[in-house]
């Protein structure tokens, strides 16, 4: 606590420092991180009073909790906050509880765009990140705004952000039980959030329990976040690593352990139009009724089983044009995989996953596939964490019934950052077919912010027998180092057999070895500075094509990108790109690109305004050659917060390939549109459009709900498709290919 003693003592003495005091406060905060490591524990106090959930943290209950001051992360990192900000921590038997006094000496300018659960819309907020297993690794987010809305999220990988076990660290569709309460007057804004012990999962250690905490807070208008314990801007997102995360301590926490029921029960009607004027469209009557059941069998293991699982309220996927070769990726968002989903997120390589969940329930062409019922159970004992999985879905169409197993291991070694693991899938069809997978990875911390990754897996297919053993194999070796200060670098090499199918996985290619390395220089803006950061890149890969012993694909090229204090942002690139087809590329139905190799290069630039406007256009652009012709694309991104009860944002891209010598022209448009509205914390409406003239169709998924409370809901959902092209099929096709509408009610019940 020295160091921290000194540091307020400089801040307090001097609320406006010159240049030598912040150059002493910056040094002091860069070291907080690794001091704050050496320190111990922060006793968090037990309340013996309630706490009255209504925002103001004034009752009684409060009144011996020590409050904790935060220091800027962005734009200047280490200075005091410009708008005085209080953090409390405290706890009782049920709940943990957290509090906000953000005074603000402006209250016209407290922004609370929208009233839509899981959205911020540039509004200011509250977060927490609790690293409830103490691992440096996981954490959970709770997020409110001072309208009071409920954002939660889960982090995994210590907010990593680039290389082989990295991409997807935060998982945004994760959802818990938990309260808020907020009230804004005239001396600023104030939040209480309440989470019960039951939703946490934790290690207990001779009758205490250690986490990890950052708390921050988010001043829009002045694109400022302020976060307890200071954080250095030494790597990207590093307010929300949990392992620069202050270590706190809770005296006999533990969990009551309930049991969450939650049935559903569920109809509704779908029409698809005869595809013939002389035959009658085809109604289908759907009715549903389903159980799902969540137990924490101990502080830090929960089993969830399932019965006739539905996900009738997840938003449809976002459309995409595929210019590639190559199978999109598409993320997943229904409810039931996403507790500890980074635990069974395994990489072997960038582009490959060894478990990919939307390969259970849905089909190859995204349709659902009745799940029957199964479980999961996931957990932490000793410095192990692991994961089972099981689920049986019933036949669909010409799939036969399948039984989908997943079983995860992963041990954390005694540096804290460094891993090992491995995991185990199973797809096993009526009839005898099957499809076995394998995995072992590791994660080894170098020092300082540099890893060196290894990872293998292995398929096995009834059907894809080879001769050779590891033909069926996958193996990716990465260094990198995770920082946002200085010399950055990222080094893959990847190889794969021709035979690698793993069948719950992801995959773009097979036979194949992959050389990919980017080197960057990040430069951090002082105090004077009109730029938070800004970041030069050089990135280069080539696939070779293990049999031809040619290059397959290559790209190479500089790219330039910058942060402004003012909540603006941006890039450009160049690229100059080698492509070998070994057979002609049907890039639609109408045009097909020869094979031979091909060489092209291309330019593209985007840029962002500052977040925290209310308007907002985002626009892009990009240009060059494509294989044997000539690419130009132009793009927004825009989004309109009308009120606190209306938002609109979408998206449009616009892409034409021209090539001269066959005299083809390839033009795609894209375009999305949410409309986001709510009444107030409980009733809200989304309606999410998309054309997409490839497919020559326009999409549209309506979703009412009613949160009574957390895990009962009253859903209406609308699903429709309209052909945008009648005369493409003949005799001509009806302008609206399918109508389903769904009413579905969930209640939980606690015992």
């Amino acid at each position: 606590m020295f160091a921290s003693r000194i540091l307020f003592g400089i801040i307090r003495l001097d609320p406006q420092p010159n240049r030598m005091h912040r150059r002493l406060v910056i040094l002091l905060t860069l070291a907080w991180p690794w001091a704050a490591a050496a320190q111990l524990p922060i006793v968090v106090p037990r309340v013996l009073e309630p706490v009255v959930l209504d925002g103001p943290s004034s009752e009684r209950a409060w009144s011996g909790v020590e409050p904790w001051i935060p220091l800027q992360y962005e734009p200047d990192n280490g200075q005091p906050a410009t708008e005085h900000t209080e953090f409390l921590v405290a706890y009782d038997d049920d709940y943990v509880y957290f509090a906000l006094r953000a005074f603000d000496r402006d209250e016209n300018g407290i922004r609370a765009n929208t009233l839509y659960r899981d959205r911020l819309s540039g509004d200011d907020h509250f977060e927490i990140l609790l690293d409830t297993f103490n691992d440096d690794e996981t954490a959970l987010l709770f997020t409110t705004t001072p309208a009071g809305i409920r954002k939660d999220a889960a982090i995994s990988n210590d907010a990593s952000g680039g290389g082989l076990a990295t991409g997807g660290w935060i998982n945004g569709d994760f959802n818990t039980y938990w309260d808020v309460a907020t009230e804004v007057n005239t001396q600023g804004w104030f939040a209480e959030i309440r989470v019960p012990v039951s939703s946490l999962r934790f290690q207990e250690a001779d009758g205490q329990v250690v986490m990890g905490i950052t708390l921050q807070r988010k001043i829009a208008r002045k694109t400022e976040r302020v976060v307890f314990p200071p954080v250095p801007s030494i790597a990207n997102w590093a307010f929300l690593k949990p392992s620069l995360a202050r270590k706190i301590a809770f005296q006999g926490l533990r969990s009551e352990r309930p049991v969450y029921v939650t049935a559903y029960g569920l109809g509704g009607m779908q029409q698809e139009a005869a595809a013939r004027p002389s035959e009658h469209d085809a109604n289908t009557r759907r009715t549903e009724i389903g159980l799902d059941l969540k137990y924490g069998i101990s502080n830090n293991v929960t089993a969830d089983l399932t019965l006739n699982t539905d996900f009738a309220q997840v938003e449809a996927d976002d459309q995409q044009i595929n210019l590639t070769r190559f199978s999109l990726f598409y993320p997943e968002k229904r409810q039931f995989f996403q507790e500890r989903a980074g635990l069974f997120d395994f990489r072997v390589g960038s582009q490959s996953r060894l478990f990919h969940s939307r390969r259970i329930g849905l089909d190859a062409f995204g349709e659902t596939v009745r799940i029957l019922g199964g479980g999961r159970v996931v957990g932490r004992v000793g410095g192990w964490d692991f994961g089972l999985l099981s689920l049986q879905t019933g036949r669909s169409g010409q799939l036969d019934p399948e039984n989908f197993g997943v079983l995860r291991l992963r041990h954390q070694l005694r540096d804290g950052k460094s891993r090992v693991g491995g995991m185990f899938t199973s797809r096993a069809g009526r009839g005898g077919t099957y499809n076995l997978a394998y995995g072992l990875d590791g994660v080894l911390h170098l020092g300082g912010e540099d890893f060196l990754i290894l990872q293998w897996s292995q398929s096995f297919d009834d059907a894809l027998l080879s001769e050779r053993p590891f033909d069926s194999g996958r193996l990716a070796i990465a260094a990198e180092r995770r920082r946002r200060r200085g010399f950055g670098y990222n080094s893959i090499v990847e190889w794969a057999g021709e035979a690698y199918y793993p069948g719950i996985g992801f995959f773009q290619r097979t036979d194949f070895t992959l050389v990919d390395h980017t080197s960057d220089y990040t430069w951090i803006g002082d105090a004077d500075s009109p730029l938070i950061f800004h970041r030069l890149a050089l990135r280069g890969f080539a696939f070779l094509d293990n049999h031809r012993r040619a290059i397959e694909s290559a790209e190479i090229g500089p790219e330039w990108e910058f942060s402004a204090k003012s909540g603006a942002g941006g890039s450009v690139e160049i690229k100059l790109q080698n492509e070998l087809l070994t057979e002609p590329f049907d890039l639609s139905e109408d045009i097909v690109i020869p094979k031979g190799r091909f060489q092209f290069v291309g330019a593209g630039a985007e840029y962002s305004v500052s977040h925290t406007r209310l308007f907002q256009l985002r626009p892009n652009l990009a240009s060059g050659t494509f294989y044997d012709g000539w690419q130009f694309s132009i793009g927004a991104r825009p989004i309109w917060y009308v009120s606190k009860h209306l938002e609109l944002a979408g998206s449009y891209r616009m892409t034409r390939i021209r090539f001269p010598s066959r005299d083809d022209t390839y033009i795609a448009h894209l375009a999305r549109l949410r409309i986001g509205t709510a009444l107030n914390a409980r009733f809200s409406a989304n309606a999410f459009i998309q054309l997409n003239s490839i497919q020559h169709v326009v999409s549209g998924n309506v979703r009412v709900r009613y949160n009574f409370r957390e895990g009962n809901d009253l859903w209406l959902v609308y699903n429709t498709n309209m052909n945008t092209d009648l005369d493409r099929i003949l005799p001509h096709l009806p302008l609206f290919a399918t109508h389903t509408v769904l009413l579905k009610y969930t209640h939980t019940l606690q015992f």
